[in-house]
Parts: structure tokens; sequence; C-alpha cells
């Protein structure tokens, strides 16, 4: 077995220590290192590699079917406008959500709002909610309007979060050696009649050096990326890790070779992007404890435009909502 890529960082940060294994803040990091995975598919759009796939040839100069600025361009405008799709100012949706992780089998109704997003449970594997668990979640919905501390407490989560994305998002430009796809494959769902996308290979820098415990992921991911050549927008994302990277000197977890991430995203109107779907699936050794097989399934769908709202209005709008029979 090849060893863990341990890759070199800042003297100033320093390993957990023992005493610390296990603790909650450690499960929490776990947490983040997952969520970061997702959120290098808005970062980053990729295809996923055959482990046996040879490393990604460079842009041949006298290929005059490919671009001719360089590849790392379309990385950098992608980067900076998938910042948007995190944080997407001024424009409010609510939508299905459904997510598949060691929680269950869930979907939401969700509502935007400029302080954050809401959402109320609608169906549990598969099966609309028993009238016991819509009163469950019905008291939870209600406890927000009346606790503002709970609703910023899990504002202030989402903020974190997207701001963890943002983050990333400066980092994987730098990250990444970039390289144009030869013959450019499309996509086989692409609308007839539009352009065709930049497809781009990327595959870790060696020279560069994460500075921080989220972005080591992109120390062993290898993918492709499809951008809209009009909006300069990712388009689709799969990536593989091809090699095993230890998340806080493997304190906090190590990932496993073999595990991918697999991203799609749509425009829903005007300038306004979202991300319909994603597949993770991961294998790691959870805080030096337990190895673990982890399988995350996201996808949103039934987007209708909303308007400016404070998010106890969307509480309230979900609350009169009559639950899915089916």
């Amino acid at each position: 077995m090849k060893p863990a890529h341990i890759a070199a960082r800042p003297a100033s940060r320093s390993p957990l220590s023992p005493a610390q294994q296990g603790t909650p803040r450690d499960v929490s990091n776990l947490r983040r290192i997952r969520l970061s995975l997702c959120v290098l598919a808005l970062a980053t759009a990729a295809q996923r590699i055959p482990a046996s796939a040879p490393s990604v040839p460079q842009q041949s100069a006298t290929d005059a079917s490919l671009p001719s600025s360089p590849a790392r361009i379309w990385a950098v405008d992608c980067a900076n406008n998938e910042a948007l799709v995190i944080q997407h100012p001024d424009s409010f949706l609510r939508y299905r959500l459904h997510v598949i992780d060691e929680k269950g089998d869930h979907l939401r109704d969700q509502i935007e709002t400029p302080e954050g997003s809401v959402g109320r449970n609608l169906q549990s594997n598969g099966r609309p909610l028993t009238p016991a668990e819509d009163a469950v979640e019905r008291q939870r919905l209600n406890d927000l309007l009346t606790s503002p501390d709970a609703f910023a407490r899990h504002i202030r989560r989402e903020q974190e979060n997207k701001q963890m994305g943002v983050n990333l998002l400066k980092l994987v430009t730098d990250a990444m050696l970039w390289s144009y796809t030869p013959t450019q494959p499309q996509l086989p769902d692409q609308p007839p009649g539009n352009p065709a996308l930049i497809v781009l290979d990327f595959k870790p820098d060696p020279a560069w050096s994460p500075p921080t415990m989220e972005s080591e992921p992109l120390t062993g991911l290898e993918g492709r990326v499809w951008i809209d050549p009009r909006t300069r927008h990712m388009v689709r994302m799969e990536g593989r890790l091809t090699r095993a990277v230890n998340i806080g000197w493997g304190f906090v977890a190590h990932l496993y070779p073999g595990g991918t991430v697999t991203l799609q995203q749509a425009n829903v109107g005007g300038q306004r992007w979202i991300v319909e779907h994603i597949v993770e699936q991961l294998n790691l050794r959870a805080l030096m404890v337990k190895t673990v097989h982890q399988r995350l399934v996201f996808d949103t769908a039934d987007y209708q435009p909303v308007s400016t709202m404070s998010y106890q209005q969307a509480i309230k709008i979900l609350l009169d909502t009559p639950l899915p029979t089916h």
C-alpha cells in the first residue's frame, strides 16, 4: 500500500495531541472535511478518472481545436463565478431538497431568505411523515419562531459553511495544474444548439501546500470540469481521490484512494445557478478508530423564485403548506 500523503505545512501548525482524539471538536472537524469535498464541486468540476488512466496530457500547441488562452484562465473565472452560487445575493428560491446520508433519506421543502435558509421535512425514507413525526417537525419550526437565538445558531453554522466554500474557491486554482482535455468530450445531455462546453482536466500541483485542514483533500483529487463558455459557470463535476490523504496528520481522518465526488449545476433563471445533484462516496478511517464507508446523495428540484422575506415569514409559509400525501 502506498504511504499516506502528508504535505508540508507551516511550522506554526501542530498536530492534535492524543488527548484530543475523539473530542466533539474533532467530530466537528470531520464533518467539515466531508463538507469541503462537496464544496470542491463548486470550486472545480471534474469527471471521474479511472485508476488506470495515464497522467493528463498537456495541450498541444498545434491543436487548433482547443482555445488559445491558458486553461487556468477558465478555471479562475469559473471559481470566481462559483462564489455567487454559494452566496447568491439578492436571489431567493423555494425548492425541494432530497438528501440521503447517514441520518437517513429525507425530502425537505426549503425556502431561502436574506437571513438564511429554513426547511421543513416532508418525507422520511420514501414515505410521508406520520402525524407524530410531523408534530415534532412543526414544534421545531415553532421553536425557531419563538427563539431567535436558536435560529442565529443555525444561521451561524450555515454562514461558516459558506465562508469555508468561498475560502476553498480562492485556493483551488493555485492548488491544481490545469489543461484542456483533448477532443473536448461533451456531455450526453447537452441541449442541442448550445455552444460546446469548455472541458478541463486538473490534478494536484505537487509544489502546493494546503494552508488549512479543510483544503487538504485537494492534494489527492484529480478530475475534469465542464464550463459553460457563455457564463463561465461550472456545469458538471466528477472527481476521484487518486491517493491517500491524511487530515490533521491522520488524527481527524485518513481518506483512502478511490473516493469519488460528482456534482451537477443548473441555471434556474436569469443569473441564478444552483447545485442540483451531488453524489459523494468516501472510504475513511475516522479519528484513528474505525474505517467507514460514507455516501451522500443530494438533489434539488421544483425551483420557484420567491420575494424577499424574513425567516419568520418563510417558516409560517412552510407551516401553512399541507403535507404531500404520497
